[in-house]
C-alpha cells in the first residue's frame, strides 16, 4: 500500500486535475500582482505566470513534458481563443482599410529585418546553422514558427523558446520605448507590437486600446502568413 502512494502522488501531479488549476492559479496571481503594482509593464501576468509555473514544476520535480500533457487543453483553448481577435478587427475595420497599403509595405520590410537581423547576430556570435534556422521565425506566433522551423531544418522546441522570449521582451519593453520615442499613434504601436511580438505582445496591445489591439492582431496574422510562405522558399534558395 505504501509503495502505491508515491506512484499515485506522481500521477496526480502530472494529471489535468493538478496541472490545469496550477496554470490558472499562476495566471490569476500574476493578474493580481500586475493590478497591485499599478500595471507595471515589467510585471505582465504572462511573465509572472510563466515564472510561477516554472518554480512550481521545479520544486515539485515535474518534467515539463508531463506538465504540458496535463495542461494540454489550455494550449488547445489558446488556439481557438485567437478567433476572438476578430472582434477588435471588425470594430476598427474602417481604420484598417484606410491604412492597409502602408501597413503591407511596413510588413514586407519588417519581416525581412526581423528574420535576418537575428540570424546575422547569431552568425556573428558563432551559432550553428541549426540554431540560426531555429531563430529565423522567432517573430511569428508559435504554431506558425514551429512549423516553419521544422520545414527549414531548425529545432521546433528551441524555436518555441525563442518565440516566447521575443514576445515577452516586446510586451515588457514596447510601452517604455513608445514613451521614450514619443510614439502615441495606436496604429503604429499596434502594428509594431504585432509584427515583432506576435500573440504575447498583442495581449499587451489590447490593454492599451481596442484600436492598438486590432492593428496588433492584424499584423500578427499577416506576419505569420508572410513568414510561413516566404522564409522556407528563401532558405531553399540560399542552400
Amino acid at each position: 500500500m505504501t509503495e502505491l502512494i508515491p506512484t499515485a502522488y506522481s500521477e496526480l501531479l502530472t494529471s489535468p486535475v493538478f496541472c490545469i488549476p496550477l496554470t490558472l492559479a499562476a495566471y490569476l496571481i500574476g493578474v493580481k500582482v500586475y493590478s497591485l503594482s499599478g500595471k507595471n509593464t515589467f510585471l505582465q501576468p504572462v511573465v509572472s505566470g510563466i515564472i510561477l509555473v516554472m518554480l512550481a514544476i521545479s520544486i515539485l520535480d515535474i518534467p515539463y513534458e508531463r506538465y504540458f500533457k496535463g495542461a494540454e487543453i489550455i494550449h488547445f483553448l489558446l488556439s481557438t481563443a485567437t478567433v476572438a481577435l476578430a472582434i477588435p478587427l471588425y470594430q476598427n475595420l474602417h481604420y484598417i482599410r484606410a491604412t492597409f497599403r502602408p501597413l503591407l509595405l511596413t510588413l514586407l520590410m519588417s519581416g525581412i529585418i526581423a528574420c535576418f537581423s537575428a540570424v546575422a547576430i547569431a552568425w556573428l556570435l558563432g551559432a550553428s546553422a541549426e540554431i540560426m534556422l531555429s531563430l529565423a521565425p522567432k517573430s511569428i506566433t508559435t504554431p506558425f514558427a514551429m512549423g516553419v522551423a521544422e520545414s527549414i531544418g531548425g529545432y521546433p522546441p528551441l524555436t518555441a523558446g525563442f518565440v516566447i522570449f521575443t514576445g515577452i521582451v516586446i510586451a515588457v519593453c514596447a510601452t517604455p520605448i513608445f514613451k521614450w520615442l514619443k510614439i502615441d499613434d495606436p496604429i503604429i504601436q499596434g502594428a509594431s507590437m504585432g509584427m515583432i511580438g506576435h500573440g504575447i505582445a498583442t495581449a499587451r496591445a489590447l490593454e492599451l486600446s481596442s484600436k492598438t489591439g486590432a492593428f496588433s492582431a492584424l499584423s500578427m496574422g499577416l506576419m505569420g502568413v508572410y513568414t510561413s510562405i516566404f522564409l522556407p522558399y528563401i532558405v531553399r534558395l540560399l542552400k
